[in-house]
């Protein structure tokens, strides 16, 4: 089948790629005489740059740009508002990918200086495309894959309805290493709190800077029509912005920067007529608020590619395939674009705490909330330096992998150490008394523990992360349990002291919480949380930790207190519920690394019953394979999955 390409944008050259692999003759026509520059970068989600890595590494090209993990969103103050990890992201110069693509189609697969007017038909189906300069290029197949404003779209869908134009882009690229080398991954945008305003960067090389000045047409008073106009505003505008973006301005060539009128268009009612299919923004445009164009370009191509060879080639089932699995998503990335740039238009009116991630999710699917009733509720009454907390894991991670389909935990913050103003519990009164008494569990238990802490940075008091894990919990219910588990590594493994800001802050960013929000939680909402956690541990009159309160029907029926077996906590289960089902856990090692990304040996031992010897063949096995890495801490190895960081996993 020979496949006329009509424009040679990053949508076209990438199925160019996949379907001349694929045995098909393709020929990829672009309007400008030589390679398209245009665009200067953008952020591609790590969904694209799995299928930009299969298209270019079976050429031996390196995939351009950097890698971009966090996300902070500060005012012109300076006041930090979000601080969150991101899904991963590569941030590139949007000429290197489009030099790297045509280097592995190959200039004679291209043909440039052609502007497409029309086509030729026969029997109501496109059998050539027609160009000014009088070129005629014939083909069974035609991809309109022209940009924002497709000539090819006009012709067969007709005249586009374009939103108005409420917000316009000014992009930069600014020359400055030492801003790379500080900024290095992060993605970083300052925005008015009170009009739609702001200025955002990233770093894509070791000494390039893309910059991006978003704002309401409404608070221009001047023409934008020529590259100094574009100076003489943005440093007019963002003149009491911090001194990061007058660096970055100072830095910037404005000869080399774009103004981009900022629209999009309603889902089309079909993305092909006949032989004629459109992909990318000709297909379908979003505001760029979501960063979502050069993703979507690259899902197009590898879709199209794969429902045609699905289909045999049959054109109609194909595009109809590719329409059905395409346009709900796309329509999800508009919606999700119209309405961060009406929060943008109308700062006010959103609140800090809720202010959503100006970019699209492709992989990951939210979990739907649970409304179902477990059988057997279980109050854990806990504290983040609590030591029997952290070496009765084995046995709690075992319980939910074992019965966590009828039982729920409910965690509770029971306040362990106030102050050291005297304290008296369980013959501890001072950090140097806790040493003999973490060193003492960890002997008896198994379970590493470092009690350098007590000795060379003592905690005042365990209620600040006791209060950190209640702003999480605002946030998330299961990235509060990681944080929690978390802040247990810090301390027992790492001899870290959670109760400073910077480490909680720290921690928060590693499990996926927007580290800014639980700081500001910290000092109102979960304050207010956590003193309602203190008042039902002394309405309950708990005394020791950990203390499991196990209710059925939301009726109190029995209690554990202190370290328990596993058999104490599965004889108390069927107790309550002597029909409760048990999973038959018979997880392969790689499974329970997927189940808990972070496992001491005794923990992976206990929940494969593996005895000491398979223990260390299995662990050292995995590590051999990168499936997990060995992460030596002061108390001993903790095993970690590598799964975590290299979730690319699609829809």
């Amino acid at each position: 089948m020979k496949i006329v390409i009509l424009g040679g944008g990053i949508a076209g050259l990438a199925f160019s790629i996949i379907m001349k692999r694929n045995g098909h003759e393709v020929v990829i026509n672009e309007r400008f005489d030589s390679t398209p520059t245009m665009g200067n970068a953008f952020m591609l989600h790590g969904d694209g740059m799995k299928i930009l890595s299969d298209i270019l590494d079976n050429e031996s090209i390196k995939v351009p740009g950097d890698l971009i993990n966090t996300f902070i969103l500060k005012r012109p103050d300076d006041r930090e508002v979000k601080y969150v990890k991101m899904e991963p992201w590569q941030c590139m110069k949007r000429v290197d990918l489009v030099v790297s693509l045509m280097n592995v189609i190959g200039e004679e697969n291209m043909r440039f200086g052609r502007v497409f007017t029309h086509f030729i038909y026969e029997n109501g189906k496109a059998t050539a495309a027609v160009f000014e300069n009088g070129d005629i290029e014939y083909g069974d197949m035609f991809v309109g894959s022209d940009g924002s404003n497709s000539s090819v779209r006009q012709l067969i869908f007709g005249e586009t309805n374009f939103t108005s134009i409420e917000v316009k882009e000014i992009l930069g690229i600014a020359h400055h290493p030492e801003l790379c080398k500080k900024y290095k991954g992060v993605f970083t945008k300052f925005q008015s709190a009170n009009h739609g305003i702001s200025l955002g960067f990233m770093p894509f090389s070791e000494t390039e800077i893309i910059w991006f000045n978003q704002f309401d047409v409404a608070l221009v008073d001047q023409s934008l029509d020529h590259t100094d106009d574009f100076a003489s505003f943005t440093k007019k505008s963002l003149a009491s912005f911090p001194s990061v973006v007058n660096e970055l301005l100072n830095a910037t060539d404005f000869s080399n920067t774009y103004l981009w009128n900022t629209k999009d268009f309603d889902t089309l009612p079909s993305f092909h007529v006949e032989n004629i299919i459109l992909i990318g923004d000709a297909a379908h445009l979003a505001v760029p608020f979501t960063s979502a164009g050069v993703t979507n370009a690259l899902y197009d191509a590898e879709l199209l590619s794969f429902c045609m060879e699905e289909a045999t080639n049959d054109l109609n089932t194909a595009f109809n395939k590719f329409y059905n699995k395409r346009s709900a998503a796309v329509t999800e990335h508009l919606e999700l674009g119209r309405k961060l740039k009406y929060d943008f238009l109308n700062p006010r009116a959103v609140d800090e705490d809720y202010i959503e991630l100006p970019l699209i999710k492709m992989s990951l699917v939210e979990k739907p909330l649970s409304l179902e009733k477990k059988d057997i509720e279980i109050i854990y009454f806990t504290d983040p330096i609590c030591s029997t907390c952290w070496t009765i894991q084995p046995q709690l991670r075992k319980l939910r992998s074992t019965y966590g389909n009828s039982i729920d935990f409910k965690y509770v913050m029971a306040g362990l150490l106030p102050s050291w103003n005297n304290y008296n519990r369980g013959g501890i009164k001072s950090p140097s008394d806790v040493v003999d008494h973490w060193n003492s569990e960890s002997v008896k238990s198994g379970m590493p523990i470092d009690s350098s802490v007590w000795t060379n940075d003592p905690l005042t008091s365990s209620y600040s992360p006791s209060v950190a894990f209640k702003a999480a919990q605002i946030q998330d219910i299961d990235k509060a349990i990681l944080l929690l588990r978390r802040m247990n590594e810090l301390i027992f493994l790492e001899g870290g002291n959670i109760a400073r800001l910077d480490v909680l802050k720290k921690a928060a960013y590693d499990v996926g919480l927007d580290a800014a929000r639980l700081l500001r939680d910290i000092n109102k909402k979960a304050l207010i949380l956590f003193k309602q956690d203190l008042q039902l541990t002394k309405d309950m009159d708990i005394k020791l930790l950990p203390t499991f309160v196990f209710k059925v029907n939301n009726e109190i029926k029995d209690y554990l207190i202190g370290a328990q077996s596993y058999e104490a906590f599965e004889q108390m289960i069927f107790k309550l519920n002597p029909s409760i089902v048990k999973r038959d856990l018979k997880l392969s090692p790689i499974e329970v690394f997927n189940k808990y990304p972070s496992l001491t040996k005794k923990e992976f031992k206990f929940l494969t019953n593996a005895n000491e010897e398979e223990t260390d063949i299995i662990l050292k096995d995995l590590v051999i394979k990168g499936a997990i890495k060995e992460l030596q801490t002061k108390a001993g190895s903790i095993w970690v999955s590598n799964s975590e960081n290299n979730r690319l996993v699609r829809v």
